[in-house]
């Protein structure tokens, strides 16, 4: 017969290897690091001073408004962990601070902030902004992303997934909306807020006499973005066909620039660092919209932008909106236009064409996509006729997350 001290012993035992093969150890790393070990083997390891950034008391954070309440003269640079421990019923971290301050984190929350490689790639491409799909003219047709104006407008699921598709692919097209003149105003309210722009809120793109700008001619209207000559440029460009033209003209014609970019980094690195880097000035000079207001818009960046991470984030592109002050020095004028020539050569042979239909409403990312229009006739009878507006991306990619995550937690 086993003696109580020997069953005592057994079980502590047992207990001691289900605690160590199931339980999440803590442990402090020269009081600069903290390292969760999970039962998995997986391993968690997080700065001390950005565990005290980000604790989460009351003191230090104010829940219902997400913000951070503590002021960076108290800390947290200099103030070192002491010791740290995990409390296995609760699935907490609890760091204890030599300043006599404590901390608590959920487990949970500490692995959705995850500093390995894979979990920020995947926060990046989850949550902050979907990757993009670049595609060439043979791939138009796989990519090309349809949905009803109605479903949009009335289910979230929809609503999501044309704004998914808008993300990754650049553009989508919404039918059978009706032959009114608030769509564009309806879908951008959908989404959020319309972007006003010295073109109104809502503009009309049709033929006019002594027309402002050259989008309101009949003639062809070459590859390009909008407004390149805002900093803080349109994000998506909504235009609903209200009259479409019975001439041969009047078709959509677009390229993926971020594809056209991406071709010339891999085919022709010189003339890509060129488009990158020189500066041209974008401008715009008169007056439009309900005010009839002058207005002198003006800004300098290169044809191919990056952002932060090296991405495409942004292309301008706009030949009639292209300034004759060139602002750089002699030879580098000489070498841009040979990159540029290369650029428009390649856009233009990835270029698709398609003509909408009345109630068709084409959406496209204006950051990205060059888009234009083959020439066509009015007629007395027929005068083409399309509503457009703007709406920010910073907009939308608020949207995509508010539905992808409604229950999200700071």
């Amino acid at each position: 017969m086993l003696s109580c001290k020997h069953m005592i012993g057994q079980l502590l035992g047992r207990q001691l290897k289900r605690h160590a093969s199931h339980g999440v150890t803590a442990r402090l790393l020269e009081q600069r690091y903290v390292e969760l070990i999970q039962p998995d083997g997986r391993q968690l390891k997080y700065p001390s001073i950005w565990l005290r950034d980000n604790c989460q008391c009351s003191e230090c954070f104010h829940a219902a408004t997400r913000a951070r309440k503590s002021h960076w003269e108290r800390g947290p640079l200099h103030v070192q962990a002491e010791r740290v421990s995990y409390d296995e019923q609760r699935q907490q971290l609890i760091v204890n601070w030599q300043d006599a301050h404590n901390s608590i984190y959920d487990l949970d929350w500490l692995q959705q902030r995850d500093f390995s490689a894979e979990a920020r790639q995947r926060y990046l491409d989850e949550v902050y902004k979907q990757p993009a799909q670049l595609w060439g003219k043979p791939q138009f047709g796989a990519v090309t992303r349809e949905f009803a104006y109605k479903d949009v407008l009335q289910k979230d699921s929809v609503l999501r997934a044309w704004l998914e598709a808008l993300a990754v692919h650049g553009f989508a097209l919404l039918r059978e909306a009706p032959h009114d003149t608030q769509v564009v105003r309806h879908l951008a309210e959908r989404i959020g807020y319309i972007k006003q722009t010295t073109y109104g809120d809502v503009f009309e793109v049709k033929s006019k006499p002594n027309a402002g700008n050259y989008a309101y001619l009949m003639t062809p209207l070459p590859l390009h973005t909008d407004m390149p000559y805002y900093e803080y440029k349109a994000g998506i460009n909504i235009l609903h066909t209200l009259v479409q033209s019975e001439s041969p003209g009047g078709a959509n014609t677009m390229t993926d620039g971020f594809f056209i970019a991406d071709k010339m980094r891999r085919e022709h690195p010189e003339y890509y660092e060129l488009l990158r880097t020189i500066p041209v000035n974008w401008y715009d000079i008169g007056h439009d919209g309900d005010a009839g207001k002058p207005f002198h818009s003006l800004w300098r960046g290169p044809v191919i932008c990056l952002d932060i991470d090296g991405h495409f984030a942004r292309i301008n592109q706009n030949t009639t909106k292209r300034d004759s002050r060139f602002t750089v020095p002699l030879e580098q004028a000489l070498a841009w236009y040979e990159a540029y020539d290369k650029f428009l050569e390649l856009a233009q042979a990835e270029a698709v064409e398609f003509k909408t239909r009345p109630g068709d409403v084409f959406v496209f990312n204006n950051l990205r996509m060059l888009h234009g229009r083959t020439a066509y006739e009015d007629s007395a009878q027929n005068k083409r006729h399309l509503i457009g507006a703007y709406v920010d991306w910073d907009t939308i990619y608020s949207k995509i997350r508010t539905l992808k995550f409604p229950n999200v937690k700071c």
